[in-house]
């Protein structure tokens, strides 16, 4: 039988853009080495039932053929054990696969349009410079808001990223393969060899385990986190700023005498996030701490060797600074052979002092000794003063081409990450606090009954405390083990800013913030520990109230006027340059109030915050908790941010980067620096160009407020007040299953109960997503609008497609609706609602969510003036297109798996087979979670 790959697409290839000509041969190329490689490794007759189940998958995609459906469940169910977990990893490599091809596509793209001198895109700095230069923005705007500014993508350990990091090194190697390919013309030789390395890759990928054996624990989502440093961070960021800094220079001749400050730095929650984490410790935080040194300073101590090896410069042909001629007499390199090289001497005593700083801060293991002994650095600005030292005299004496080269990045690098390398939060549930500080005050002084105190003798009660240099603990006393905990943490991150440097443990997140006394609370703790010194009036760390909840949204404006009014507040904040950060939780407002009413409710907030700030003279920043799916907040960041109300945008933000969205973003280097460039430029944006932009016209916002009324009953009636809803959850999606899967240090749910209310945000989307019904993403918007223009049926529906049109909040909310839509199947959904074991609950839930799922096809077509999904978004519609012929056998396969894990069917493998399946569907999805 002669050799056949996988099919790609059921598309006329003809109908390809020329441009995308270049993607259909790369996933066919992969296509067909996967279809070879489990053809040799599985055998023919798995490859062809995979094709089978293919073809039959497509059949039942249109329409919810019947025939279709009764042929594929025939095939499923005479599947054995082995067979089906062959079958499944062979479509979830596929996934994995065709996400290389998309992500390689994209870097082509970008390289062609650099190659052509297109206009600057969208999204770029470029972009960003040009129109700010359109608009006469001044050179000392410029140069105020990069002096002022902080874009920090935040890395979080969210488990939706259900890849070993084994896996995505294979998938890494893939990758460059298939940019190899692309940057280079092969000749037939070159071509062959490289089709064999990518046999070789994707075979080695074959073997290799997806699946996580053992639950991680949290220092392995440290290492994992770590990796994206090795993999992008460390080379683009300092890239990206040297792009930036030329950019500006041919803008303005002024630039070329000033140095871009880094306003670009990275942030991290693991090892410091422990709401509702037991696993989270002081230990923890400081393994986290120290991993992340070692990784920087690791990185340092290499590249300054290189410098060496590259900066042999003789004395006799180059004239020096006297600064570099005091580190040269300094040196402890008294080797004859570099007697004439005073820079490579100098980078000895530079390198010697660095790996002295790691020996103090417990870095046992250094890949190369020094030449001898130096005294360690006290704070990274010593290390960066040095390296100034060499730059200055390069660049005075004829060598400036030398200076911008590897010691330009290292410099930067040092700049970005420090000793410390991503600032940690520290984050916990407003309940622990409370529960902590009345233990702290009742052992001070028994029958205080802090709980029991209205808030405004709490805060009157701590503000007391505050003024105090008194401590409340006492190593005298014994302490429940929670508050022991934290105070422990706290103590941790005090140490943290001895050791590293304050920008360690910068931020302190209080989820679940209601009420000023939460975050005086958290003052008070960090008191304790000397974080905050009541006798000068200052704060090493900034205090963040999380507002997650929709009514701790419609409240966190009051509140946070109320802590502004508070004179002993306000003094803290003046020590942090009357600063304040608020989080905004997308994940649990969403849960709470469903997809439409969570963003408005996150919009007004906004505009509420931003009056509150300007009224009491405070600078407000932003810290988006947003994830991966539209659910939980994502979508693109570009629109994200300019969709945001003006003056919301103040030169800073923070956004949380969670679960497999990190991988799609970072595991790339070129993909991770154009995503980070798009958060640097929106931010840019929106701060010079949008900030004073007029406020959106009134009907607008009477309009959504209407529509999230109906949205908020729609869902609220669905999801919390329908009976047995709760049980068609669990039994028609895979949430048992995955609060069982390996995939992250965090449980499911915050309690032992099965309620919505007690389970996370993450599950809650993921479970949606695995069974492509995406409720948490559109639910509520049909029955909404349907309403909305019954009551205004003269011109409704031209009021809301103005809306979308003119209004990028509208625009935003419409386009992220629009896609996860698009990445839904109701017929799909159909054979997961077959598992809800009572059909009278079926049969009284699955139609009501199939009329709301029309409905809202239906009026965003209507608004958008679409004629199907994603008509405006050909790149994602033609990666659906490629993708989902392979993903959705995933979905008929897991549902048989469940049916048999349910019915009892205790084998390893039909728990290993829906554990793949989830994998397989998360990568098909890419933003699952």
């Amino acid at each position: 039988m002669p050799k056949r790959a996988i099919p790609l697409s059921a598309n006329n290839p003809d109908a390809t853009p020329n441009k995308d000509l270049p993607l259909r041969d790369d996933i066919r190329l992969l296509g067909r080495i996967l279809g070879d490689t489990i053809r040799e490794q599985e055998g023919e007759a798995v490859f062809e039932t995979v094709e089978r189940i293919r073809q039959t998958s497509i059949r039942f995609h249109r329409d919810e053929d019947k025939a279709a459906r009764n042929e594929l469940e025939k095939t499923l169910n005479s599947l054995s054990r082995g067979r089906t977990n062959q079958i499944i990893r062979a479509y979830s490599y596929f996934s994995h696969l065709a996400n290389l091809a998309e992500d390689q596509h994209h870097v082509r793209r970008s390289r062609a349009h650099q190659m052509a001198a297109s206009a600057p895109r969208e999204g770029t700095m470029a972009r960003a410079l040009k129109l700010a230069q359109e608009e006469g923005v001044a050179q000392a705007q410029l140069q105020q808001f990069f002096a002022s500014a902080l874009v920090s993508p935040v890395l979080t350990a969210h488990p939706t990223e259900v890849r070993r990091k084994s896996t995505i090194d294979r998938e890494r190697e893939v990758s460059q393969l298939l940019d190899l390919r692309d940057r280079q013309r092969l000749t037939p030789q070159e071509d062959a060899a490289s089709e064999e390395a990518l046999r070789r890759a994707i075979l080695t990928l074959w073997q290799t385990s997806i699946l996580r054996r053992t639950r991680l624990k949290v220092i392995d989502e440290v290492m994992n986190g770590l990796a994206y440093y090795d993999y992008t961070f460390f080379r683009e960021l300092p890239r990206l700023y040297a792009s930036l800094e030329d950019q500006l220079t041919a803008m303005d001749p002024v630039w070329t005498t000033l140095e871009l400050p880094s306003f670009l730095r990275m942030g991290s929650w693991i090892g410091g996030d422990r709401d509702g984490n037991p696993f989270v410790t002081a230990e923890t935080l400081r393994q986290a701490l120290l991993l992340q040194s070692g990784r920087a300073i690791g990185f340092y101590l290499e590249e300054i060797h290189r410098l060496g090896s590259e900066l042999s410069l003789d004395g006799r042909y180059v004239s020096i600074s006297e600064q570099v001629q005091a580190l040269d007499d300094a040196s402890p390199d008294h080797s004859p052979h570099r007697q004439d090289e005073p820079y490579r001497r100098a980078i000895s005593g530079i390198y010697a002092r660095l790996a002295a700083t790691a020996e103090a801060l417990g870095h046992a293991e250094i890949a190369r000794h020094a030449v001898g002994e130096a005294p360690a650095y006290t704070a990274v600005e010593e290390l960066a003063e040095d390296l100034a030292v060499l730059h200055r005299s390069l660049t005075a004496n004829g060598s400036a081409a030398l200076a911008r080269g590897r010691l330009c990045k290292l410099r930067r690098a040092v700049g970005v990450f420090g000793f410390h390398l991503a600032s940690i939060d520290l984050r916990q549930n407003s309940d622990v606090h409370q529960r902590v500080v009345a233990e702290l005050f009742e052992k001070a002084n028994p029958g205080t009954n802090y709980a029991a105190l209205p808030e405004a003798e709490r805060v009157a009660l701590l503000l007391r405390e505050l003024r105090t240099p008194r401590l409340l603990a006492s190593p005298y006393l014994d302490y429940s083990p929670e508050t022991a905990s934290e105070l422990a943490i706290a103590r941790e991150a005090a140490e943290a800013h001895r050791r590293y440097g304050k920008a360690a443990v910068s931020n302190y997140v209080i989820s679940k913030a209601s009420d000023p006394s939460d975050v005086l609370e958290v003052a008070l703790l960090l008191k304790e520990v000397g974080l905050l010194r009541p006798h000068d009036g200052e704060m090493s760390v900034n205090i963040v109230p999380l507002f997650e909840t929709i009514a701790d949204l419609r409240a966190c404006a009051s509140v946070m006027e109320s802590l502004f009014s508070l004179p002993d507040y306000m003094r803290l904040l003046r020590s942090r340059g009357k600063l304040q950060e608020v989080m905004l939780g997308y994940s649990d407002s969403n849960k709470d109030g469903g997809f439409l009413t969570s963003g408005w409710e996150l919009y007004k907030a906004e505009i509420e915050l931003v009056e509150v700030f300007e009224q009491y003279g405070v600078a407000l920043r932003l810290f988006h908790g947003r994830g991966g799916s539209v659910g939980r907040g994502g979508g693109p960041s570009y629109q994200a941010i300019l969709a945001q109300p003006g003056g919301a945008v103040q030169g800073t933000i923070r956004v949380t980067e969670q679960g497999e969205v990190i991988a799609g973003k970072y595991s790339n280097p070129d993909l991770g620096r154009r995503n980070l460039e798009t958060l640097a430029a929106a931010t840019f944006e929106a701060s010079l160009l949008h900030s004073g932009k007029p406020a959106p016209r009134e009907e607008y916002l009477t309009a959504v407020e209407e529509l999230s009324e109906r949205a908020y009953k729609a869902y609220r009636n669905l999801v919390y007040e329908t009976e047995g809803f709760e049980q068609y959850f669990w039994e028609s999606t895979v949430i048992s299953e995955i609060a069982n899967l390996n995939i992250g240090s965090r449980p499911a749910s915050r309690t032992n109960s099965r309620r919505i209310e007690d389970l996370r945000a993450i599950p809650w989307v993921f479970g949606w997503a695995q069974c492509r019904l995406m409720l948490p993403g559109w639910y509520g918007f049909g029955s909404a609008v349907n309403a909305w223009l019954d009551a205004h049926p003269d011109n409704g529906l031209a009021l809301l497609q103005e809306m979308y049109r003119e209004w990028p909040f509208f625009q935003a909310l419409l386009s992220n609706m629009d896609m996860v839509l698009a990445k839904s199947n109701i017929a799909i959904a159909s054979r997961y609602a077959k598992l809800v074991e009572d059909e009278a609950l079926r049969d009284a839930i699955f139609p009501r969510l199939r009329c709301e799922w029309k409905d809202s096809i239906r009026q965003l077509l209507a608004i958008t003036k679409q004629e199907a999904l994603l008509d405006g978004n050909q790149l994602l519609a033609r990666s659906i297109r490629n993708r989902f012929p392979y993903l959705d056998p995933l979905n008929h396969l897991q549902i048989e798996l469940l049916k048999r894990h349910r019915a009892g069917d205790a084998d390893e493998r039909v728990v290993e087979g829906i554990h793949l399946s989830i994998n397989g569907i998360a990568a098909g999805l890419r933003n699952s979670g």
